[in-house]
């Protein structure tokens, strides 16, 4: 059992100082002294955890090459500090506080869930905190639930519902049905898809949610199998979308009706295999996008781990990239400087240019509409069939819906 000193186990220990570590012999002097810390309560066990390790390991690499090349504002480390929350709202915030009060953390990212970062952004004032998503999808975060330390440089959950939205609008499906995850997010996608749909003048015939962990979809499909639909909407992630995936195939459901999902997310293609052939999505960063930052980062990433990066490893990166865009612009990394520059910080993203607006802190960028299917080696891959600008897919300032 690991001891803890000062509220400290030597496994944080280890795991906060593994990044600095890999920092060049040359610059470990400034290191010990001065790093700039920040803190990750990110799910790596339970339902989100497959979600969670793709977004951890996107900061690993984002930090090791930063430290590789000396750092930020003149030598300082970056200094990742790990905890794992589980999924769970009450501990994420715990988990934060501990941080921000324990190991002088003020930059915040890699909150995986949804619900967790809507339990969390209230603190961010009197924790003089930055948290910076990397995946957090639900609209209200940058409407109804914003506050001034909250920035979101990835795509949150209305914007790929638009991307499906946008696609659908050239398909001959009429009506739809859904399933989502029963939480802030699945709620919050599948209201954005109704609108979508009935202002598209097609039909949405209902919606059914499942309880995240959820593993026997059986009921689920067969309702939605009666439901007599020519389209059925996915706002599932990690386990689960795994699961029902599965079992959808067993009930032949992509047979019946096609498949939509908000994400197409590598890993769960990779697990559920022949089962998520045929779906079409958005994802949030297909890795064949032909842009010079993205081919820089593709390789970068396969010379590391010998495999291209996925989607939800694209998307934290992303923001990664935003966040030190932000404090180099600051020239620091107190809160209201650092909150100050990334207002309307514009950068060249993987993913093409992409800004932060002032008004919302949501990140304008463009979207991808995807299908799945066989890649070369034999194995499921989303390959992209639309793009759309940012000016089609980011909903108006503070808003969660679209007009047009």
């Amino acid at each position: 059992m690991l001891k803890r000193a000062g509220g400290i186990t030597r496994r944080t220990v280890l795991q906060s100082a593994s990044v600095v570590l890999a920092a060049p012999a040359a610059v470990r002097g400034v290191v010990a002294a001065d790093p700039i810390k920040i803190g990750m309560p990110c799910a790596v066990t339970g339902a989100a955890g497959s979600v969670g390790t793709q977004m951890r390991r996107a900061c690993e690499f984002w930090a090791k090459q930063v430290n590789t090349k000396g750092g930020l504002l003149g030598g300082r480390q970056i200094q990742l500090l790990f905890e794992d929350t589980g999924g769970n709202p009450a501990t994420c915030v715990r988990k934060a506080q501990e941080m921000v009060e324990r190991d002088g953390v003020r930059i915040l990212t890699a909150i995986v869930a949804s619900n967790e970062a809507l339990a969390t952004v209230p603190k961010l004032a009197e924790w003089d905190a930055i948290f910076v998503s990397g995946d957090n999808g639900d609209g209200r975060l940058t409407g109804e639930s914003l506050v001034p330390n909250f920035f979101r440089p990835n795509v949150s959950g209305p914007m790929g519902t638009r991307v499906v939205a946008l696609w659908l609008r050239d398909s001959p499906l009429k009506a739809f049905y859904g399933i989502g995850m029963d939480y802030a997010w699945g709620h919050n996608s599948m209201d954005v898809f109704e609108q979508e749909v009935k202002k598209s003048g097609r039909t949405f015939l209902g919606a059914v949610y499942s309880p995240i962990g959820t593993k026997d979809f059986s009921t689920y499909i067969t309702k939605i199998r009666q439901s007599g639909a020519d389209g059925v909407y996915l706002v599932l992630s990690g386990d689960d979308y795994n699961a029902f995936l599965t079992q959808a195939k067993q009930y032949r459901l992509g047979d019946k009706m096609q498949m939509l999902t908000e994400i197409a997310d590598e890993l769960v293609l990779q697990a559920t295999g022949d089962a998520s052939l045929g779906l079409i999505g958005s994802s949030r960063y297909p890795n064949s996008l032909d842009n010079p930052k993205s081919k820089e980062f593709v390789a970068a990433w396969k010379a590391e781990y010998g495999k291209e990066p996925w989607m939800f490893e694209g998307d934290q990166y992303q923001s990664c990239m935003v966040l030190q865009a932000g404090i180099e612009k600051a020239g620091s990394v107190e809160t209201a400087k650092l909150r100050a520059a990334l207002e309307g910080l514009q950068i060249d993203s993987i993913k093409g240019p992409i800004t932060i607006r002032a008004c919302d802190h949501q990140g304008e960028q463009p979207g991808f509409a995807v299908k799945v299917e066989k890649g070369p080696d034999g194995k499921p891959r989303p390959n992209v069939i639309a793009s759309y600008p940012a000016s089609k897919v980011t909903p108006a300032c503070k808003q969660m819906t679209y007009t047009d």
